[in-house]
């Protein structure tokens, strides 16, 4: 699949992906930061942001669009870095084309089993009449039905787009991604392993990285650094930019 994404900057690729529901404008803000030393492709992954839709949606076909990518774009090798979903396909990447891959970074996932959490999400996609939408307030409105954090709400708007004849459709494909997104939990599995070096990024307010899981990012990625940037959540990159980025560009120049 020909993933959509955009560049910006020069130098040393790197790719960047989101996670569930995101897309690569997720990313821009701190794209511009690392642009100034890389030259930074913003993926949207498929079925997300402007990327194609498909009801095929696994880690192996996601992994492969990545690969397509790289080799459409002459890249070699290049830096990874993924976050949430994102980070599960850029630990998948990384343990089967090794060679594609030259410094790996990580953002708050483990390589482990996450049960399926993101129902009051997929309720709030269907709590709004899309067919019936007159403007995004009332998209707001529909949602805070079933989803009160307004935060929340707001991410998961940023998938509302306008079509030109000013009806409403989600830039997702929200019901592939519900009906696979056992698929989205899955871990990594059997003995493989990425030698590379690797960073992996935990939010201290967040869970999806605990001291219990390091044993087994170890056991997968044996020469990783693993570190955790205090008072961030899960959304690392949207709570604490400024420490993201200098935790990465400080990786990534080692």
């Amino acid at each position: 699949m020909k993933l959509n994404f955009r560049t910006m900057g020069q130098g040393e690729p790197l790719i960047v992906m989101h996670g569930v529901f995101g897309s690569s404008d997720n990313w821009q803000t701190l794209g511009k930061v690392f642009s100034e030393t890389y030259k930074v492709y913003l993926v949207d992954l498929r079925n997300h942001g402007n990327s194609p839709h498909s009801d095929d949606f696994n880690y192996e076909v996601m992994v492969e669009d990545v690969i397509e990518l790289m080799d459409d774009e002459s890249l070699t090798k290049a830096h990874i870095l993924g976050h949430s979903m994102g980070g599960k396909v850029a630990m998948h990447l990384a343990t089967k084309y090794a060679e594609r891959v030259n410094k790996l970074i990580i953002v708050d996932i483990a390589p482990k089993y996450y049960a399926p959490h993101h129902q009051q999400i997929f309720d709030g996609f269907h709590s709004v009449d899309i067919a019936n939408l007159e403007n995004r307030k009332d998209a707001d409105e529909q949602m805070a039905r079933v989803i009160s954090n307004f935060g929340v709400r707001q991410f998961i708007l940023k998938n509302l787009d306008r079509k030109k004849d000013g009806s409403f459709q989600w830039k997702l494909n929200v019901n592939a991604i519900e009906h696979a997104i056992e698929n989205v939990g899955e871990g990594i599995e059997g003995d493989v392993n990425f030698d590379g070096t690797s960073l992996f990024i935990a939010g201290g307010k967040s869970d999806y990285i605990t001291s219990d899981d390091h044993e087994l990012i170890r056991k997968h990625f044996p020469n990783a650094t693993i570190v955790t940037i205090k008072d961030a959540g899960h959304w690392v990159h949207a709570e604490k930019p400024n420490e993201l980025g200098e935790t990465v560009i400080e990786f990534l120049r080692a």
